[in-house]
């Protein structure tokens, strides 16, 4: 059984209209902490990222005309 990822109760999720949360407290406790920004989405890192510059790297990429 999922349970609430909040408070850790077992939640019904067909019986539960607040599912996956187990009531609309934990609901909004959870928008709360997303709006304070304690959950973050990790960014992913890019080609040149670590760079010193901030520059990219630059990328040789082949060419399918015969340069004619």
């Amino acid at each position: 059984m999922p349970r609430c990822p909040v408070c850790d109760v077992p939640v019904v999720l067909a019986a539960t209209p607040t599912a996956p949360f187990c009531s609309e407290r934990c609901r909004l406790v959870d928008l709360g902490r997303w709006l304070d920004e304690a959950y973050a989405v990790p960014e992913r890192r890019r080609l040149g990222d670590d760079d010193e510059d901030g520059a990219d790297a630059p990328v040789d990429v082949p060419s399918d005309d015969d340069g004619g």
